[in-house]
């Protein structure tokens, strides 16, 4: 009867157009008064609590971080270093987006913001060479989303808040499954680019490549910078984000020059508002999150469950397919904040590891960015490149295709992830 009245209210809720902060607190509210513990002061603590998080310092210096770097020239150097070394190549607008994002994803940890840059600088490059421009949308929004996976990731900060499981090996845990899922769409994009008779640019001279090198030097830095003082033991996830924040401006402004000190304060202002909405959300969540754990809604589940427990491949697939269902309806913060805490508790007990499932759960919402109707990235590629929804959702497809191939190839070979995991990990 709780999960009925938690999933009822919730839904409730959000189908008459509640915002999705408002609608966690009103599913908890409702558990409350169905358990008779209603206190409207246990309601407020859970709410200041669930904001009142060390780790979550890390939200705000990474959205900083990604929108310094888009307005002080880091990500236009890294498009056109993609640009000199595969821009030349059949399809080469197509692999300078994926290798772009890659590089991107490196340094903001945020598929908005990415898809946002990259919509603008190569969406309108690739239809004045010849490409279909709801393709060539549906790339950007497809290599866009590898930014929650490869280190650093918001997308990993909230969750290993909400399923207390460790950022730093999260982090390193991500960085081969978010290249596969750049290797994945490459693939796709050079089946797809046959049937194109496009004449790619021409081939960058050595010395073109070696400038644009040079230029990219100080962006490149950055991940270097994060991966290496994580794998080290130097700083936390939290500390890197500052770390991330502070050189970014520093390159911007003193470095490339672009960032003049009059827009920093929008700068700031922005990234203010992005954290603000994540921020609230996970305040507002951390109150259902205590509520479910009250109402032992976990091993009701495990109950449910319990005839896959012993089968950790076919419970993952399970699980999966779920967080498909509900990634087409939800935004990717709010499916950690609801699920991550009702679903640790059923991993450990099929003895599956916290870490390899928060790889696999969080790529899974990553691509429920682009998957149709409520897809966050595949709106910012449709607002960008003046597209119809339904223009975007059409390219997309082959695309998010690949990527679900490689989700699911981890979750039937678990070995994808651990191996690298372990190595990276030591």
């Amino acid at each position: 009867m709780t999960i009925l009245i938690f999933l009822g209210s919730l839904l409730a809720a959000m189908a008459i157009g509640m915002p999705i902060a408002y609608s966690l607190l009103l599913s908890g509210a409702a558990l409350m008064w169905h358990m008779d513990l209603f206190d409207a002061q246990i309601l407020a603590q859970n709410v200041i609590n669930g904001a009142d998080s060390f780790p979550l310092l890390a939200v705000p210096f990474f959205m900083l971080a990604g929108e310094i770097m888009n307005v002080g020239g880091l990500s236009q150097r890294i498009v056109k270093l993609a640009l000199t070394l595969v821009g030349h190549k059949r399809g080469g607008l197509g692999f300078v987006a994926i290798l772009a994002a890659c590089l991107l994803a490196a340094l903001s940890g945020s598929a908005v913001a990415d898809t946002a840059a990259l919509a603008a600088l190569l969406l309108p490059m690739m239809v004045k060479a010849g490409h279909d421009k709801a393709r060539a949308g549906g790339l950007i929004a497809s290599a866009g989303i590898i930014a929650p996976v490869i280190p650093p990731s918001i997308g990993f900060v909230v969750f290993g808040v909400a399923a207390n499981v460790s950022i730093s090996k999260l982090f390193l845990a991500g960085i081969v499954p978010g290249l596969l899922m750049g290797l994945s769409i490459a693939v796709a994009w050079y089946f797809v680019s046959q049937r194109e008779n496009i004449k790619p640019p021409p081939k960058a001279t050595m010395a073109d490549r070696l400038q644009a090198l040079k230029e990219s030097t100080w962006a490149l830095f950055l991940p270097v910078i994060v991966i290496v003082g994580l794998k080290m033991g130097v700083f936390t996830p939290t500390e890197a984000a500052v770390v991330a924040a502070v050189y970014a401006l520093f390159v911007a402004t003193l470095v490339y020059r672009e960032l003049h000190w009059n827009q920093i304060m929008g700068v700031f202002i922005s990234a203010a508002k992005t954290t603000s909405i994540i921020m609230f959300l996970v305040a507002a969540a951390m109150v259902s999150a205590w509520l479910i754990t009250v109402a032992d809604i976990p091993r009701q589940l495990i109950g449910l469950l319990q005839p896959l427990i012993d089968q950790p491949t076919l419970l993952m697939i399970a699980i999966m397919l779920l967080v498909i269902a509900v990634g087409t309806a939800m935004d990717m913060t709010p499916t950690i904040l609801i699920m991550a805490p009702v679903l640790m508790p059923v991993i450990k007990a099929a003895g599956i590891d916290p870490v390899y499932f928060g790889v696999l759960f969080i790529m899974n919402n990553a691509i429920g960015l682009i998957t149709p109707p409520v897809g966050t990235v595949l709106n910012v590629v449709a607002g960008v490149g003046k597209m119809r929804m339904d223009e975007v959702t059409r390219g997309v497809m082959p695309f998010m295709m690949a990527e679900f191939t490689v989700m699911f190839l981890m979750v039937i070979f678990p070995s994808i992830v651990l191996v690298p995991m372990r190595w990276f990990i030591g």
